[in-house]
């Protein structure tokens, strides 16, 4: 599953100033909210069992991209190969009704030497957004989007020990831990490495975390790009639902950060989607690990473009999150932020025009 989704025209606009993007969506396609004559059949695994409850804390957001991009320029010049998220956009969120933030952003820029000092324009950058919108009510879950590696070096290899990971980790949580309204997510998307090699790495940065005294939720992702529809299957290796069993955390505060697209590779790259229920069908059997383990989960990306069937997909995705509230801690869709154009998942406000008609699923799910 290939999250990190840049349209290469993207990029070229971005960098000229232009702002451009490109769409796979056809003129005219603009659907609503109405155009789901009725909700997407849940799958029948989808049951609250008596006498659960809804968690304390229900998250629902968005992914709001842009210190992520331009992966090719690193460190990178900020306004031209990456941004932050404005002001206005954590505002505009907020008053939809949503209470996260996921912020992707580089760990390279941020630490342009490994366990060197943070860069101090970056820092400023990260503490100003994650300050804003904390102070206005918002979690941020704070997001190195870096598949587990450092200037393409894998975590934990030869090339890269993992002192150089937990040294991140514990400075971000002596930054960051005196906010409970920052969440941890260890890392974005780990692949093509050894699920019992990941394991030891988030391990470590869980222990570098507490040992820095910080409490906050911290999202574990699994390996092979942590997607809930293959959490069970060996052909990466040792399946997800084995080794992440593994995990410990002296703070016992941590969920299982996984990632659902809706197209017919899980690639987060086609504006088709399988079909009305594929969602519900793709984390039914992650969902029923967290309810036989006792473990808690969190969508952290998915997506589906503006067409009847992807609409009917999203509603079915989230009304299967509502009926196991006791396992599932919310979602983040992905993806918004300021540089985004018109790619075929997104849904930045625009100054004037009428919502996305994905962003309008969403809020039918703001609540159960």
């Amino acid at each position: 599953m290939f999250a990190y989704r840049i349209p290469a025209i993207l990029l070229a606009s971005i960098a000229t100033g232009a702002c451009g993007g490109t769409t796979l969506v056809q003129a005219g396609a603009q659907h609503t909210i109405a155009d789901i004559e009725q909700p997407a059949q849940v799958a029948e695994t989808a049951t609250r069992s008596p006498g659960s409850t809804v968690n304390d804390q229900r998250y629902r957001g968005v992914n709001l991209a842009g210190a992520d991009f331009g992966e090719d320029a690193l460190p990178g010049e900020f306004g031209v190969d990456y941004t932050y998220p404005t002001a206005a956009e954590v505002d505009f969120f907020l008053a939809s009704g949503m209470n996260l933030f996921r912020l992707p952003f580089r760990w390279e820029r941020l630490q342009p030497v490994a366990q060197g000092g943070f860069d101090a324009d970056e820092a400023a950058r990260l503490d100003q957004f994650v300050s804003y919108a904390t102070d206005a009510g918002a979690t941020v879950l704070l997001d190195p989007h870096n598949s587990a590696r450092y200037y393409g070096a894998i975590v934990g290899s030869a090339e890269l020990d993992v002192s150089a990971f937990t040294d991140l980790w514990t400075r971000l949580a002596q930054r960051y831990g005196n906010n409970d309204r920052v969440v941890f997510g260890l890392v974005n998307e780990p692949h093509d490495m050894t699920t019992e090699g990941w394991l030891q790495d988030a391990n470590a940065a869980i222990s570098a975390i507490r040992a820095a005294g910080a409490p906050n939720l911290i999202l574990v992702p699994g390996n092979d790009y942590t997607g809930a529809h293959n959490w069970y299957e060996d052909w990466y290796g040792t399946p997800n639902a084995e080794v992440m069993l593994g995990v410990v955390d002296p703070g016992d505060n941590y969920a299982f950060e996984v990632h659902q697209y809706l197209d017919d590779d899980n690639s987060g790259t086609s504006p088709q989607c399988v079909s009305p229920t594929i969602g519900s069908e793709r984390v039914a059997a992650f969902t029923g690990w967290l309810h036989e383990n006792d473990l808690r989960g969190f969508l952290g990306e998915f997506a589906g473009a503006d067409n009847r069937q992807c609409l009917r997909a999203l509603d079915d995705l989230l009304g299967y999150l509502d009926l196991n509230d006791d396992v599932w801690l919310g979602w983040a869709y992905w993806a918004a932020g300021p540089w985004w154009g018109d790619d075929i998942y997104e849904v930045e406000p625009g100054p004037d025009g009428p919502n996305d008609p994905q962003f309008d699923v969403l809020l039918a799910h703001l609540t159960p």
